[in-house]
């Protein structure tokens, strides 16, 4: 056995494990990279009201097709303040938290369960309804009900004030139900 005082371990253990913290901080980074700025979502220039209620319906859908992302970070950010005070919930939530990152935020490619494809709309939905459904069962659920209608309230606003004339359709957006800011 020889000594290895002052050198760097390099075993597949130790460098497996570093690789894998390194590999996950990559992903975090430019995981909740792709969803839109905040600066372009909060853009004060794109905000007023819609002029007919057949506008006010366009602009809800397609800002919420592009700022999907966003608006589930609004929901979950407003649902993790409300059980501050509610320690289960709130460790059950955090722990969902998890699933929400690996299954939904860090993805880099689809979703793919016994050789289908799985669509980012279909994945949130699945996990907002398992999110709300474990977290009624921790017994804060007046609580919950009431966050997650603010939370969806302020996105609809948002949805609803927020223009659409800067944003359209790419080929790869439509394929993910997303949309990309036109370059000019």
């Amino acid at each position: 056995m020889s000594a290895t005082y002052g050198t760097i371990p390099t075993s597949t253990d130790t460098g497996s494990k570093v690789e894998f913290l390194s590999r996950a901080k990559e992903r975090i980074t430019t995981g909740l990279g792709v969803q839109r700025s905040w600066k372009e979502m909060f853009n004060i220039h794109s905000i007023n009201f819609p002029r007919a209620f057949s506008d006010a319906t366009s602009r809800v859908k397609t800002n919420i097709g592009y700022f999907r992302m966003n608006y589930a970070i609004i929901v979950l950010a407003v649902l993790f303040l409300s059980l501050l005070w509610h320690p289960i919930s709130l460790i059950v939530f955090i722990v969902l938290m998890a699933g929400w990152l690996f299954l939904y935020f860090l993805r880099d490619e689809p979703l793919v369960i016994f050789r289908y494809t799985i669509d980012d709309r279909v994945v949130l939905g699945v996990l907002a309804v398992f999110t709300i459904g474990l977290l009624l069962l921790t017994g804060a659920t007046l609580n919950i009900i009431i966050s997650v209608l603010v939370g969806i309230v302020v996105v609809l606003v948002h949805a609803l004030l927020r223009k659409t004339d800067n944003l359209c359709l790419d080929e790869d957006g439509v394929e993910a139900g997303g949309f990309l800011e036109a370059s000019s």
